[in-house]
């Protein structure tokens, strides 16, 4: 009752910090002309979003470290190593979506849309897997890979820093990508770190996990809350501040608690999204011809006629399947 009760509370006040924080932030970036801009070759029903307000993960990164520290004020959560790495991935990606929209947004007066390079993106992934691997090292860390279905154990060493990178980019990137309609990406995360929240209940042997289970629940609320503003028809938009910032802290809960693997059963439609988006490219430059209408995949349903509130309930339905069974295999199996 007591892991129930933290669970409700973590949701409750995160939802609420973010209902406030909202209310504050879409005032504050219409005023400064925080607007997103509309690429026209995405679908025509979405030059009607022109004028939205970006930046809004910021309505759930900023809730959700305050309910920490409120919460380490008052004594009810202690500061881990494993909180820390957590913590550090987070806002680290954070940041580099931050930079990246501002990017956007001061170079869209110049008539352009360029955010950060490609490479430079990399480099500053690559920076965030290196604090990570050090910190995680540091404190006993000990690179083995675990399938826990089968109970094989693989040793791979200083190999699991680049295991790590492949991780956190490949998660941050498909989050990215999935953020495309109204509540797509938020709600698909909801889901995404319920069930980590309760995998991180179930590993009492990694230390500090009651505060990985805390922060996985007070960032459900905080999407919660930010999912009111972002719901069809969305008053404020994501940006790359909060894809990257859900990706990367997904990702490091995945490998905190030894549970990568699940990591791509939980994400089954980012998986989905981001394969769509590579069997694109890879149709079009190897046949010359689609494959998809449009990838990634929620711009082929968009295509096909289908409704932006349709295709999210299509996509949410399949994404709660994937997070069940991620369940079952990750506290039970």
């Amino acid at each position: 009752m007591l892991i129930l009760a933290k669970t409700f509370l973590a949701i409750m006040l995160g939802y609420v910090l973010s209902l406030i924080m909202g209310a504050i932030l879409i005032p504050f970036l219409k005023k400064k002309n925080f607007n997103q801009k509309i690429n026209k070759l995405i679908n025509k029903s979405h030059m009607a979003k022109q004028g939205t307000p970006t930046l809004g993960g910021l309505i759930f990164i900023i809730p959700t470290i305050v309910a920490l520290i409120v919460l380490y004020c008052r004594g009810s959560i202690k500061i881990t190593h494993n909180l820390i790495i957590l913590i550090v991935v987070f806002l680290s990606y954070a940041l580099l979506g931050f930079i990246d929209d501002y990017l956007k947004l001061k170079r869209h007066t110049k008539k352009t849309n360029d955010g950060l390079k490609s490479w430079q993106k990399l480099i500053l992934q690559i920076i965030i897997a290196l604090v990570f691997f050090f910190i995680y090292k540091l404190y006993g860390g000990t690179g083995d890979l675990t399938l826990s279905l089968l109970k094989w154990n693989f040793k791979i060493g200083w190999g699991y820093g680049i295991f790590i990178l492949l991780v956190l980019v490949s998660t941050t990137n498909a989050v990215n990508i999935t953020d495309g309609l109204d509540g797509l990406a938020g709600s698909l995360s909801t889901l995404a770190f319920i069930a980590f929240g309760l995998t991180a209940w179930n590993t009492t042997w990694l230390e500090g996990y009651q505060e990985i289970a805390i922060f996985c629940f007070l960032l459900v609320g905080s999407l919660m809350g930010f999912l009111i503003y972002n719901s069809y028809p969305a008053k404020i938009f994501m940006g790359d501040v909060g894809s990257l910032a859900l990706g990367g802290a997904l990702a490091t809960v995945a490998i905190l608690t030894r549970h990568e693997f699940s990591l791509a059963l939980v994400g089954g439609v980012f998986v989905i999204e981001t394969l769509t988006s590579l069997l694109q490219i890879i149709w079009i430059r190897k046949f010359h011809k689609k494959l998809f209408l449009k990838a990634p995949l929620h711009h082929h349903f968009e295509e096909l006629g289908w409704s932006e509130t349709d295709i999210v309930k299509l996509f949410l339905s399949v994404g709660l399947i994937f997070a069940m069974l991620g369940i079952v295999y990750s506290v039970w199996l």
